[in-house]
């Protein structure tokens, strides 16, 4: 008997992947009628039953398959559907939220759940469904080609929602924020759009040396900075010797991102060995390079008088870093929040910005930005020529004098301990 019916579903099968839904539900037929508790046949007569758009026959099969086996999602989810096609709205709920029950991180009954809710209307329901459904699924790339059209409209309806809903915050913060300084009106804006779903909070995430408890400031006043002023008054000077060495040692502008093979590139493939992005190093890993500092002998003065941090084996960096047009940086995070990053801009074409976390600046030539490049941070040439900052390596003002040395030590132990294993 057993064997007859393994017989039967291996039929109904290949005739199913053949197309032939009239012979295949023939079979699935005669499997229950000779085992009347056989789930498979019972959700497959469903099934079928849907195709022929006879849904209170299909929902009569599924809930059967549903006794049988009460936890299937699989079942739990056509049920929903077969309900939902009936007109049972209630019914269709009911299935999505057992569905759910078993599993909440179940993605199809996720998006059911918001597609129905946007159906009745309930639109910031609905989104918040879909953003879940969204942090669940795999990166885009990924997407299952099954879902991806749903998981399309899930995402423009959550970005939707957010747009409309964060649109409505700035307008009630607006009258509030005009009277505050614009570091704190920039915190509100960004707490807005967190609130809203356009964006997520900004951490600070080091690849190497992480000091707990320093505050997430995207961009420093220059103000705190005794040395800015004087920098900044040398700004002909450097650029000067940066043409120069620019037309004298063009070569020596190496690519900044250069991956070894083998090593996984990540989202720097556009840019790896590509002098779309190229650097003339004057400091590197804490180690002055003097062939190109003797070029440039006006820019170390001023460069020896700041406050680079010095950390052994990682600080300072100090280089002429080169952005070619119509090309971005893609958003990356730095090494230790113990420093700041400083751009000096040089050369600034119009159409030139830069990002970090929430906040978005454009270069001035001559004006510091000083910023915690361990928060996301990326920039962006959209014009037609090259566009040149001067970069290197300062303290975090927000360390004590002291600490510093604290930071030396740790990275010190790291260093010896890595490099004996």
């Amino acid at each position: 008997m057993a064997d007859d019916i393994q017989q039967l579903v291996r039929a109904a099968e290949t005739a199913v992947n053949a197309g032939r839904w009239s012979e295949a539900e023939t079979i699935w037929a005669e499997v229950r009628r000779r085992d009347p508790k056989n789930a498979r046949a019972t959700f497959s007569l469903g099934v079928h039953a849907m195709q022929r758009r006879d849904f209170a026959e299909a929902c009569a099969f599924l809930e059967e398959a549903r006794a049988a086996n009460p936890q299937d999602l699989f079942t739990l989810l056509t049920l929903s559907k077969a309900r939902r096609e009936k007109g049972d709205d209630a019914g269709e709920g009911e299935a999505l939220e057992g569905a759910l029950a078993v599993d909440p991180y179940y993605l199809p009954a996720l998006l059911g759940k918001a597609q129905r809710l946007e159906r009745l209307g309930a639109e910031a329901s609905a989104a918040m469904f879909y953003r879940n459904a969204m942090k669940i699924a795999p990166p885009e790339t990924h997407w299952p080609e099954v879902f991806r059209p749903q998981l399309q409209h899930a995402k423009a309806y959550a970005e939707k929602h957010a747009r409309g809903m964060g649109a409505s915050l700035d307008a009630a913060l607006k009258p509030m924020l005009s009277s505050l300084p614009p570091d704190t009106a920039g915190r509100w804006r960004e707490a807005a759009s967190i609130m809203s779903g356009l964006s997520t909070p900004y951490r600070q995430d080091a690849n190497q040396l992480y000091v707990p408890r320093l505050p997430a400031i995207p961009f420093y006043d220059r103000s705190m900075f005794p040395w800015a002023a004087d920098l900044e008054a040398k700004t002909d000077v450097i650029r000067d010797e940066l043409k120069a060495a620019l037309a004298k040692e063009g070569k020596e502008f190496k690519p900044y991102i250069d991956v070894r093979a083998g090593q996984p590139v990540d989202q720097w493939a556009d840019l790896n060995r590509s002098t779309k992005w190229s650097h003339y190093s004057l400091w590197r890993n804490g180690q002055p390079d003097e062939a190109h500092l003797s070029q440039c002998p006006e820019t170390r003065k001023a460069l020896e008088a700041v406050d680079m941090a010095e950390i052994g084996g990682l600080c300072p960096n100090a280089m002429f870093s080169a952005l070619a047009p119509h090309t971005e940086i893609p958003p990356h995070t730095g090494e230790t929040n113990a420093r700041l990053v400083a751009h000096l801009p040089l050369v600034v074409p119009e159409k030139c910005t830069y990002r970090v976390g929430f906040e978005h600046r454009t270069w001035t030539e001559g004006e510091l930005l000083i910023f915690d490049d361990t928060i996301e941070h990326t920039a962006r040439n959209d014009s037609d020529e090259l566009r040149i900052v001067l970069i290197f390596d300062v303290w975090n003002p927000l360390l004590a004098k002291e600490e510093r040395d604290v930071v030396r030590a740790l990275a010190a132990a790291a260093w010896d301990y890595n490099k004996v294993r």
